[in-house]
C-alpha cells in the first residue's frame, strides 16, 4: 500500500493505463508541458509523447467532437476539461451526440471516452470556477457518471472508465485533489462502476452523499455518535448507473434517509435518491427523507463568508442528523 493524494492516484491511473494499452490519450488544455492546471498530466508529455498528450486550444466543442471522433475510430480519448464551469459549448457532443451514438447503431458503434472534469467549491473559484454540474448528465441516458471522494476509489473507477466501452462522465472535486489522502494498492485493481460503497456501519439513520461532501458526512457522523446517534454513511461513488440496492438495503435496516450534496437542492441527485426510498422503501421509513444540498442560486459565490453559507459542511450536517433522528 502507499499513501496517496486523490490527483496522485488519478495521474497513477491515467499513466498505468497509457502504459497498458496504446489507444489511449490524453487532451485538454495545458495537459502537455505544463502538466495540466492541477498536475494530473504531469511528466505525461516526456514518457509518452506529443502524439499521445494533446495540448488543444481553448475550444471545448472542439476538444469533444475530436475526441468523440477518436472514439468512433477505436480510439479510447481521455478529454480534460479544465473546469466544469468550461464544458458548456461542449453538452451538444456529449448529450446529444456521445450518449445517443451507441443505442443509435443498435451496439455497433461504442464510444470508449472518459471525460474528466475538476469540479466543485470549498476553494474561492467564485461564480466560473466552482460549478457542480452533475444534474445535467446525471439525467442523460447513455452516459456513464462517476463522482470518487477518495485516492482508492478514483484510481480504481478512473481504470475501469477508461476501459469501459461507454462514455463516461468522471468527475473530480478539486478541494479533495490535495486534502484528501488515502491507501492505494501497489497492484493493480480495478473497481466496478455502479456499486456504491458503506464507508461506516450504522442502525440509526442512513447518510448518502458522494465527493467532497462524503468527507463532512464521515466527520459528522462521528460528531453525533457522541451522542448516540449511529449514522451509516453511504458513498454512491457512482451517480450513474445508481446503486439502489445499496441505498434501500441501507435504509431498510436504519428506517432514515438523508442525502447531502453541494449541487443545488431541485433536480439534484437527492431528489432521485429521495424518490427511490419513497418508490420502493416506504413502509420502512420512520422518518422524512431529507436532504442537505447547496441552495438554489445560479452559481457559487467567491466571498469566503458566503461560500460558507452556500456549502454544506460538519456543522450543518450534524444538526441535520440531530433533527431527523428525533423523529
Amino acid at each position: 500500500m502507499a499513501v496517496q493524494t486523490v490527483i496522485e492516484a488519478v495521474r497513477e491511473a491515467m499513466r498505468e493505463e497509457m502504459r497498458r494499452d496504446d489507444k489511449v490519450f490524453v487532451m485538454g488544455e495545458d495537459v502537455g508541458k505544463r502538466g495540466g492546471v492541477f498536475l494530473s498530466t504531469q511528466g505525461f508529455i516526456e514518457e509518452f509523447g506529443e502524439s499521445r498528450v494533446i495540448n488543444t486550444p481553448l475550444a471545448e466543442a472542439s476538444i469533444m467532437g475530436i475526441a468523440l471522433g477518436a472514439a468512433f475510430r477505436g480510439l479510447r480519448p481521455i478529454p480534460e476539461v479544465q473546469f466544469s464551469d468550461f464544458l458548456w459549448p461542449s453538452v451538444n457532443q456529449l448529450v446529444g451526440e456521445a450518449a445517443r451514438v451507441c443505442y443509435g447503431t443498435d451496439g455497433n458503434l461504442p464510444v470508449p471516452m472518459v471525460v474528466r472534469i475538476p469540479y466543485g467549491g470549498g476553494i474561492r473559484g467564485g461564480l466560473f470556477h466552482s460549478q457542480n454540474v452533475e444534474a445535467l448528465f446525471f439525467h442523460t441516458p447513455g452516459l456513464k457518471v462517476v463522482a470518487p471522494a477518495t485516492p482508492y476509489d478514483a484510481k480504481g473507477l478512473l481504470k475501469s472508465a477508461i476501459r469501459d466501452n461507454n462514455p463516461v462522465i468522471f468527475l473530480e472535486h478539486k478541494k479533495t485533489y490535495r486534502m484528501v489522502r488515502g491507501e492505494v494498492p501497489e497492484a493493480e485493481y480495478l473497481l466496478p462502476i455502479g456499486i456504491a460503497d458503506v464507508k461506516r456501519a450504522g442502525s440509526t439513520l442512513t447518510l448518502v452523499s458522494y465527493g467532497l461532501m462524503l468527507h463532512y458526512c464521515l466527520e459528522a457522523a462521528e460528531v453525533v455518535s457522541a451522542e448516540g446517534i449511529d449514522v451509516e454513511v453511504v458513498d454512491l461513488r457512482s451517480l450513474r448507473p445508481l446503486d439502489k440496492a445499496t441505498i434501500l438495503e441501507s435504509v431498510k435496516k436504519t428506517g432514515k434517509l438523508m442525502v447531502v450534496h453541494e449541487d443545488n437542492l431541485t433536480g439534484g441527485v437527492g431528489a432521485e435518491v429521495a424518490a427511490v426510498a419513497a418508490d420502493e422503501a416506504f413502509e420502512y421509513l420512520d422518518g422524512p427523507v431529507t436532504r442537505l444540498c447547496g441552495p438554489d442560486i445560479p452559481t457559487m459565490p467567491f466571498a469566503q463568508t458566503l461560500e460558507d453559507a452556500y456549502l454544506p459542511n460538519t456543522e450543518k450536517i450534524a444538526e441535520a442528523l440531530r433533527k431527523l433522528a428525533a423523529y
